[in-house]
């Protein structure tokens, strides 16, 4: 008796559950008008190798309102400078600026940012582009490109050879741990 009573209200909710649907649908749209007219073209898209072309040959901006301290071309001369391969086949340039010591182009993947440096108090040598967002994080085993404005790393795990050889050289001889014998041994 009981399975006929379940029966039975499943079968009267089923069509109030359906139409209860029907109502929360939104109305339909009345039927677009046909034209002969033609659809506006679309815009014509550039290629990838085409925009990296006009990218290399444009001038970036030189200009600039700032002036290096004395600590700061101290930093410049610690750069390393050349191609950096980074992870996923990435590759970042790093090029001195012959007319205006100091100040680095620093280019990947069709963007480029002027740079300069930028005293850091870790001792980590940082070179930023203020109107991009950009900064250039150099350490002595690796460096990294980031966008600061959108939050992204453009470029990760980035090494010159010099870099690559300062890392072998940390696998073999690591660096003392932070609190390596920080505590003596109690007797």
């Amino acid at each position: 008796m009981k399975k006929i009573a379940l029966i039975a209200a499943v079968a009267l909710a089923l069509p109030l559950a359906a139409m209860a649907q029907d109502a929360a649908k939104p109305a339909a749209k009345p039927a677009a008008k046909t034209t002969t007219a033609k659809a506006p073209a679309k815009k014509h898209q550039v290629t990838r190798k085409a925009a990296k072309a006009v990218e290399e040959v444009t001038p970036i901006n030189t200009d600039t309102d700032v002036t290096l301290s004395e600590a700061d071309l101290a930093v410049a001369q610690r750069v390393s400078v050349g191609k950096a391969q980074c992870e996923l086949g990435a590759d970042v340039t790093v090029t001195p600026d012959e007319k205006k010591p100091g100040f680095f182009t620093v280019t990947t993947k069709g963007l480029k940012y002027r740079m300069h440096p930028v005293e850091s108090r870790t001792g980590a040598i940082r070179l930023e582009d203020p109107r991009a967002g950009a900064m250039w994080l150099q350490l002595g085993n690796k460096s990294m490109l980031m966008n600061q404005k959108a939050g992204l790393r453009i470029a990760d795990e980035c090494q010159t050879a010099a870099q690559v050889a300062f890392a072998e050289e940390m696998k073999k001889n690591p660096p003392k741990a932070l609190f390596e014998g920080a505590d003596a041994a109690k007797k």
